[in-house]
């Protein structure tokens, strides 16, 4: 009972900041820079954020809430964000929540953006929901339960080696991870069938979880980041680890989600031979 009514105001909270998201899709103005030149907010992520969040606390006001935009930029207080967390929440239930994520593209007007939206119970992530407002698509999974599109239960692609596979990645505005990816595509891109770079860690995780991609990997991401794709893939019958091969948790930043089986270590492997660990 719980767990619906979870699921029911996460995917209400993420239709609202998609509604959002719309109303300003021909781009937004870029408020500041965070981290760099590349890492940017608007005034709309707030706004998104706030309205997740007064939706959420309306019908669980015990519940604790960890948004990217209440975090100063960069990894390290990224990480004690999710740590402090952890380590003091009375109430149990956790939601994460990255209110636009792919700002960048949001920026650009290109429809490649959206919410992110995971509520933890005792630090594991328990109710995921990626809604996509430009393609109406909401992506939901709830623990043990299978994930779903739109009411339709979704499995991750069938591809059995990684010559067949669609992998996504990312371009990220940091310089270490910027330098890992240019480090990994060497020796990726010739053994894989393409590489997708979409700028949306949300949708990428998504696409994932219903086949569209085979695989997506990334050096460091938030929790904000990952917390729902990361359910999205485990119950579509994926695998969700850090680049170690190590199940994914909310303080992993380097991360690795896929179909599973074959395709997911020979995309390890590929990584650890470029030198990316």
């Amino acid at each position: 009972e719980t767990l619906d009514s979870l699921l029911d105001v996460a995917v209400q909270a993420s239709k609202l900041a998609g509604e959002i998201i719309l109303g300003n899709a021909g781009g937004a103005d870029v408020l500041k820079s965070k981290a760099n030149s590349r890492d940017l907010l608007t005034l709309i992520d707030p706004l998104c954020e706030k309205t997740i969040r007064e939706t959420v606390l309306a019908t669980f006001p015990s519940h604790d809430f960890l948004g990217e935009e209440d975090v100063p930029p960069g990894k390290e207080a990224s990480a004690a964000a999710i740590s402090a967390k952890l380590a003091n929440n009375p109430s149990q239930y956790l939601w994460i929540v990255d209110p636009i994520d792919g700002t960048s593209n949001f920026v650009h007007g290109m429809p490649l953006c959206m919410p992110s939206v995971a509520v933890a119970y005792k630090g594991e992530v328990v109710v995921g929901v990626i809604h996509d407002p430009h393609r109406q698509e909401t992506f939901s999974a709830v623990k043990s339960r299978g994930a779903y599109m739109n009411g339709e239960r979704i499995r991750v692609g069938e591809q059995s080696t990684i010559g067949d596979a669609i992998v996504g990645m990312g371009s990220p505005p940091a310089e270490e991870s910027m330098e890992m990816s240019l480090a990994a595509l060497p020796v990726l891109m010739p053994r894989v069938r393409t590489i997708r770079m979409i700028g949306s860690a949300a949708l990428m995780l998504a696409w994932v979880a219903n086949g569209r991609l085979t695989a997506y990997w990334e050096y460091d991401l938030s929790s904000w980041d990952v917390a729902a794709g990361s359910i999205l893939i485990e119950e579509a019958g994926g695998s969700m680890t850090d680049l170690e091969n190590e199940r994914w948790n909310l303080r992993t930043r380097k991360i690795c989600g896929s179909n599973g089986g074959r395709v997911h270590h020979e995309i390890l492997e590929a990584l650890g031979e470029a030198g990316v660990v």
